[in-house]
């Protein structure tokens, strides 16, 4: 098994049943002595409750992995990678993670800005001179939507914290201007650009030419922010961002398996996308945009930073552990810990389910007791459109993935995983 930081003195074994292939528990490892402590009994019951959800069929399968202070507590593959085929899950199966992209770009953009290439405060125009004169789609109240221009430029804080006015573009107010230029309602389910033949700073350039939803500053709004933001790192950087994510993220902490397209040596580990049908039971998606993708096959020109890569649950809790560590991970340092302290509290005020949570320079953050179920004030995370979902819990040294793709996802697996984890905490 190749080197990931810490020892993964872990196998799963996958066994079959009556009821489908089952992983033997994990051994729970015990952290180092702190004040907080995962209790092995409690944390055991995921075990039950991960096979459920695939005994039931609501879901083909997942890998959840929780680590406490660098080390594996907890690691279970559970299920199928492909059902029909009998394949079953295994815990280097590749996961298109979608939005888990965008705290990768984000960590990108504040590496430039450690080195003097951006400023926070800088107009996206700096970089993509498109955005120097933006406009905002206002409905008025007789139903009319009027074109207006926006009340000032848009900063990458803007876009780091979606308080830019920058939707998906699939809202009534301008989905039918989007869905012309390959966007919005044409783009998947709207954050889909894999299948474009284009590299990214075309399509973002053209997003530039369209309407917003909300003025600058004013709202938070979740769209194609972070996708810009992989445009201004090109731009900045000097080199494409699957270069930069490669060489300067990738590569040195020993991501392995994180990549935009499935190389063809690896197509045989990446997950079948499932979706819920409207009984809560699964079916095989579709190929395409809205199902299994274009990440084997495919033009594999468009390096989306808000929604694009592929990755593994060892691999992003590394990724994750090194910004719980401060920047650094190993003898590996990306970040000085005042930006990271910078990119984990919430930025954006009120914005984004203010009071209880708030949106940093790349997470949702727990602003209060019972913002986030069980999560304690100071946790951060974020998950990814197709099912999967991740947090930190720094009070306790946490960080737990659980990584399924299923889209759409009616099930509450990504709910109950944080609250399984969370009560087996035990201490301050």
């Amino acid at each position: 098994m190749r080197r990931i930081g810490f020892a993964f003195a872990l196998t799963v074994t996958l066994l079959v049943s009556a009821g489908g292939p089952q992983a033997q528990p994990v051994r729970a490892l015990q952290p180092p002595t702190g004040t907080a402590r995962l209790d092995a009994t409690r944390l055991a019951r995921l075990d039950g409750v991960l096979q459920r959800y695939v005994d039931e069929n609501s879901i083909a399968g997942a890998v959840a992995l929780v680590l406490q202070h660098g080390q594996p507590a907890y690691e279970k593959a559970v299920g199928w990678r492909d059902k029909e085929s009998g394949v079953r899950m295994t815990a280097d199966s590749v996961f298109r993670i979608a939005s888990q992209t965008k705290a990768i770009t984000s960590v990108a953009v504040l590496m430039l800005v450690e080195e003097g290439k951006i400023g926070l405060t800088d107009p996206v125009s700096r970089f993509i001179p498109a955005y120097a004169r933006t406009t905002v789609a206002v409905r008025q109240p007789g139903g009319s939507v009027d074109i207006v221009p926006a009340t000032r430029a848009i900063t990458i804080t803007d876009l780091l914290t979606h308080t830019a006015g920058i939707s998906y573009g699939t809202g009534e107010d301008v989905a039918k201007r989007y869905e012309p230029l390959g966007l919005g309602p044409a783009a998947g389910f709207g954050w889909y650009t894999a299948d474009k033949d284009e590299p990214v700073c075309q399509t973002m350039e053209r997003l530039a030419s369209l309407p917003f939803v909300a003025q600058p500053g004013e709202a938070w709004v979740y769209g194609y922010n972070t996708d810009i933001l992989g445009c201004v790192v090109e731009r900045a950087s000097g080199m494409p961002l699957d270069q930069f994510f490669r060489t300067r993220i990738f590569e040195p902490l020993d991501l392995k398996d994180t990549h935009f397209f499935v190389p063809p040596e690896k197509k045989g580990r990446l997950v079948t996308v499932y979706a819920s049908r409207p009984d809560g039971t699964i079916l095989r998606a579709p190929d395409g945009a809205r199902g299994q993708g274009h990440y084997v096959e495919g033009p594999r020109k468009n390096f989306a930073g808000g929604a694009g890569l592929v990755s593994t649950a060892r691999d992003y809790a590394r990724f994750l552990e090194m910004v719980r560590g401060g920047g650094a991970i190993d003898d590996v340092r990306l970040l000085s810990p005042r930006t990271v302290a910078l990119m984990t509290h919430n930025q954006s005020g009120l914005l984004h389910n203010g009071p209880r949570q708030g949106w940093s320079l790349a997470f949702e953050t727990t602003e209060q007791v019972g913002g986030n179920g069980l999560e304690p004030v100071g946790g951060y995370g974020w998950g990814g459109a197709y099912g999967s979902v991740y947090r930190v819990d720094p009070s306790a040294g946490l960080v737990m993935t659980l990584m399924l793709n299923q889209i759409p996802n009616s099930t509450d697996i990504r709910t109950k995983f944080q609250t399984l984890v969370h009560q087996a905490v035990l201490g301050n």
